[in-house]
């Protein structure tokens, strides 16, 4: 099975967010799908394009070893789809990874996740986070069980890297993480929606 995470897309997420996780997975030979509303180019709040390639209404966690969150004001909007929030529980109760940074938080406060949960977030949802019931942490990386959070953009290498080390960690893989040319062309045919 190819190893492939799952993310939310829409209008206005975090450009930077989305694209420096998502190219760090990659380097380390995860493929990730990008799930909205519609199959169409979003664009980012600083104005970068991202082509959903998958319908939110056709994804299954069981066919992901992850759920990266990114920021932006797309989560507030997407917080609102009873299938976000119902793929981020399954994702938790299934100990997949969940990795969420900036105002990525407001998917798994909607989700009801976070009772108990180490977590940080962007400053601005310090308050949403605890009223959820996690337990906030002013550092720029948050791992607790599948849990990984970030603050800011600022905090996009170790959040990359904690992603990574967790997927390392977690997803069992026969290839022993193989970079040969297939699963670059993999990868490769999953960004051109192939």
């Amino acid at each position: 099975m190819q190893k492939i995470l799952l993310t939310f897309v829409d209008d206005i997420y975090e450009d930077l967010e989305l694209w420096y996780p998502k190219l760090r997975c990659e380097e380390a030979g995860y493929a990730i799908r990008l799930a909205a509303p519609e199959i169409k180019t979003y664009q980012g709040k600083h104005g970068y394009p991202a082509k959903s390639d998958l319908l939110l209404k056709d994804a299954h966690s069981e066919d992901f070893f992850g759920l990266l969150i990114p920021g932006g004001f797309m989560p507030d909007k997407l917080r609102r789809e009873a299938k976000v929030l119902s793929l981020t529980r399954e994702f938790f109760e299934q100990g997949k990874l969940i990795a969420f940074i900036c105002h990525g938080g407001w998917i798994p406060i909607s989700a009801k996740i976070l009772k108990g949960k180490r977590v940080t977030g962007s400053l601005g949802i310090k308050d949403d986070l605890e009223n959820a019931g996690g337990i906030w942490v002013n550092e720029s990386v948050v791992v607790d069980e599948n849990l990984i959070s970030s603050r800011t953009p600022l905090d996009l290498a170790p959040f990359g890297k904690a992603m990574v080390d967790f997927l390392d960690r977690n997803v069992a893989d026969t290839s022993q993480h193989s970079h040969g040319t297939e699963s670059m062309l993999s990868i490769e045919s999953l960004s051109k929606g192939a």
